[in-house]
C-alpha cells in the first residue's frame, strides 16, 4: 500500500510522521478484521503514544522481568484451545487493573496461559504502571536468604508495591507452613490495592488443599477470588506443534488445513501477520459484571 503525499503532508506537519512507517500494516490489519473507525484511530494514537514512550516502556519491560516479552499482537486467537475469548479480549481495557481487581488463567499445560499474563503484563507496561512478573516457585525460593540476611521485609515490599504482580504457576507441589504464610501475606496485602494474576494448571477449587493451613487459605483466596476474572482454557499443547522434527532437527511448525491439519493453526511467530484482534479494545460496557468463581468459592465452605 503507497501511502498519498496529500496524506504525508499534513501528518508530518502535525508531527506524526512516525506513524509512516506501520500504517500501511494498520491499514490491512483494520481492513482484516473490519475494525470500526474509532477503534482504528485508537489503534493509530496508541502506536504513537507507545513511540514517543519507547525508552521508558524498555526500561519498565527489562524491570517486569518477564520470562518471555509478549504483546497483543502477538497472542493467537484462532487455536483449537478452548476458552472465553471475548472476556480474555476484553482483559485488553485493562479496566480490572485500574480497578484493582485480579485476574486468574487456569489450563493444562501449553495451552498459552503464560502467554496471555505477560501479554496482558505488557499492555500494563505500555498505560505506565510498575509491573512485576515471577515464577510461584523462584518467589519462594528467593525467601530463605533473604530470611537469613534480613532482607525479607524489603523482599516482601518488593511484591507488595507493583500496580500488577504476575505469579506464574502456582500450585506446582503443596506448599508448607511458611510459603503458606508467604503467599498469604502477598494475597491479603495486596487485596484491594493493587491487581495479580495468577496461572496454574491446577483447576481454583484445588488451591485450598495447597496450603498447609485451611484457615489461612481460606482467609487469602476468599478476597482473591471475589475480585478475580477467571480464564479457564482446555485444549492440546501448543507448544506440541513447534516441537523438533526427529529427521530434521529443525523445528517443526503445524500443518495447514490442506495438509491434514487443524484449520487455523499457524506460527507463534506468525500472528501479527493474521491480525490479531486482540488489539481492537472494546470498552466496557453497563453489562459487564465479574466472573463467577463458583469452583472456589465451594472450596471456600469446606468445613
Amino acid at each position: 500500500m503507497e501511502i498519498a503525499p496529500d496524506l504525508v503532508r499534513p501528518l508530518k506537519r502535525l508531527r506524526l510522521g512516525g506513524l509512516l512507517p506501520t500504517l500501511p500494516d494498520r491499514v490491512t490489519h483494520a481492513r482484516q478484521t473490519k475494525l470500526a473507525p474509532l477503534e482504528v484511530l485508537e489503534l493509530l494514537l496508541q502506536d504513537e503514544i507507545d513511540r514517543r514512550d519507547s525508552p521508558g516502556l524498555t526500561r519498565r519491560i527489562e524491570a517486569a522481568g518477564f520470562a518471555e516479552v509478549v504483546t497483543d499482537e502477538q497472542l493467537v486467537w484462532d487455536t483449537p484451545v478452548s476458552y472465553d475469548r471475548a472476556r480474555g479480549r476484553d482483559l485488553f481495557g485493562r479496566h480490572w487493573l485500574a480497578a484493582h481487581e485480579n485476574v486468574i488463567f487456569c489450563g493444562p499445560v501449553g495451552v498459552g496461559k503464560s502467554w496471555f499474563a505477560e501479554a496482558l503484563g505488557h499492555s500494563a507496561c505500555r498505560a505506565g504502571p510498575h509491573v512485576r512478573f515471577i515464577k510461584v516457585a523462584k518467589l519462594l525460593l528467593a525467601r530463605p536468604p533473604a530470611r537469613a540476611d534480613n532482607s525479607f521485609e524489603r523482599e516482601l515490599r518488593g511484591w507488595l508495591a507493583p500496580a500488577l504482580l504476575i505469579l506464574d504457576d502456582f500450585g506446582l507441589r503443596k506448599l508448607t507452613a511458611q510459603p503458606s504464610s508467604d503467599i498469604y501475606d502477598v494475597l491479603v496485602e495486596r487485596d484491594r490495592r493493587a491487581a495479580t494474576i495468577i496461572t496454574s494448571h491446577r483447576a481454583v477449587d484445588e488451591w485450598v488443599a495447597l496450603f498447609d493451613e485451611p484457615i489461612l487459605a481460606n482467609s487469602a483466596l476468599d478476597r482473591f477470588a471475589h475480585r478475580a476474572h477467571q480464564i479457564v482454557m482446555e485444549g492440546p499443547s501448543l507448544r506440541a506443534a513447534r516441537a523438533p522434527s526427529p529427521a530434521t532437527g529443525r523445528a517443526r511448525g503445524p500443518k495447514t488445513a490442506s495438509q491434514g491439519g487443524e484449520p487455523g493453526m499457524g506460527r507463534l511467530e506468525t500472528v501479527a501477520r493474521r491480525g490479531s484482534t486482540a488489539l481492537a479494545v472494546r470498552p466496557r460496557g453497563p453489562e459487564y459484571r465479574p466472573h463467577a468463581k463458583t469452583g472456589l468459592l465451594k472450596a471456600l465452605r469446606m468445613p
